[in-house]
């Protein structure tokens, strides 16, 4: 039930606290709405943005994709677990940025695995990965209050033997964080330097290996995903992932034919604070850059753009957005909270992409050095390979093709 106070929604809150007795799961966001449900996944509380994703499936990818560090994903999606998860879909390319997204939320109970590539059951891997899990949530309405009103920070609880309370779990979504300012990469970031060798996934075996005698493609690692590597490798790149702590001369040490900025969690002007200066100085070089989501966002703040928190973000693997420079429209894979201000680019940058949902800014290319870059997930997993082009363009022109 809603009700309107000039241009701000009010959402009434059906639920008492006596409504959590008995209940196994539930989540109470930061202004004191409880909602009950049964609980799945790991035991305890953990606490995060609250945001919502309109796959329809991939849902281990997701929740698996460090770009979710710090968040709870409510799926739109009703059903939910019968693919079951499998090691093929790692999204985490590091042990580290096995820290992804904190929480889930479903509609459906969770249902068990119906697919020849099923190692686990959902609900064993979720436990397994830490995340705390809520079903029979009527996520509708979740999703329309998020929509209305931004995503809120919330707590979400799991408890087996049904002892939930409702003033700790909202001390907790109180004194949770807010996503604003919160740098968050440096939780799930790569511990050390790697040599990836990983391609694109074969039918049906799995990823294939990558060339040895491509142009070596260095990766600013902020939280990268695993099928940005793969889909590099598959465009014919040998790939180096390097901390993003690292500094410019680190990374020009290893004469690099191209620089890709990689995804991640949080506030890009968070993490600016010590990335950008990295950043610049790959580009003052004049290496090729391409910067993807998170790094798509630091390559605006790098060349003086500002970037600005979204109301609900774009989450999902059906978003439409135009490439301006070719006129065709690309179904591709989004999951951010954080965009750039258009308004904001300097006059060398040419903006490429734009989302055709809020007109937002989903890409820009410089007109007097080699950097491109896009907001949403070209690697596309889960998601449509509408962009998988975005690899094949830059690590063509590195190849001189």
């Amino acid at each position: 039930m809603t009700e309107r106070a000039g241009n701000q929604v009010l959402t009434a809150n059906p639920w008492r606290d006596s409504d959590l007795d008995g209940a196994t799961g539930a989540i109470v966001l930061a202004d004191g709405t409880i909602i009950p449900g049964e609980g799945a996944g790991a035991s305890g509380i953990a606490t995060g943005e609250l945001c919502f994703n309109t796959a329809m499936t991939g849902h281990q990818e997701i929740l698996a994709d460090p770009s979710y560090a710090g968040q709870i994903v409510c799926f739109t999606f009703p059903h939910i677990g019968n693919v079951g998860a499998n090691a093929h879909d790692e999204e985490a390319a590091s042990d580290r940025a096995r820290k992804a997204a904190v929480g889930m939320v479903s509609r459906a109970p969770i249902t068990p695995p119906s697919s020849w590539r099923a190692e686990h059951s959902f609900t064993e891997w979720l436990t397994a990965r830490g995340i705390v899990a809520v079903t029979g949530v009527d996520t509708r309405a979740l999703t329309a209050r998020i929509r209305e009103l931004g995503m809120p920070i919330a707590a979400i609880a799991h408890s087996p033997d049904g002892k939930l309370d409702a003033d700790t779990l909202r001390k907790a979504a109180l004194d949770a964080p807010s996503m604003e300012g919160a740098e968050l990469a440096q939780h799930v970031l790569s511990e050390a330097d790697s040599d990836w060798t990983q391609s694109d996934w074969v039918w049906p075996d799995g990823p294939g290996i990558g060339p040895s005698d491509g142009p070596l493609v260095v990766v600013l690692d902020y939280g990268v995903k695993a099928n940005i590597l793969r889909r590099l490798a598959g465009a014919g790149a040998r790939v180096k992932v390097v901390r993003g702590t690292a500094s410019a001369e680190d990374v020009l040490s290893l004469s690099p034919a191209g620089v890709v900025v990689s995804n991640g969690p949080g506030d890009p002007a968070a993490t600016g604070e010590y990335a950008l200066a990295t950043i610049r100085g790959v580009i003052e070089a004049g290496v090729p850059t391409l910067g993807i989501c998170l790094g798509h966002q630091m390559l605006a703040l790098a060349i003086g753009a500002r970037t600005q928190k979204m109301t609900h973000g774009h989450h999902g693997a059906n978003h439409p957005v135009k490439n301006i420079l070719s006129g065709q429209v690309e179904i591709v894979s989004m999951n951010h909270g954080f965009a750039v201000d258009r308004d904001s680019l300097p006059e060398n940058a040419e903006e490429t992409h734009i989302s055709l949902f809020d007109g937002t800014n989903c890409g820009f290319r410089l007109k007097d050095k080699p950097v491109m870059s896009v907001q949403h997930h070209p690697e596309a997993s889960p998601g449509p390979q509408d962009s998988f082009g975005v690899f094949d363009e830059f690590v063509g022109r590195l190849s001189g093709g």
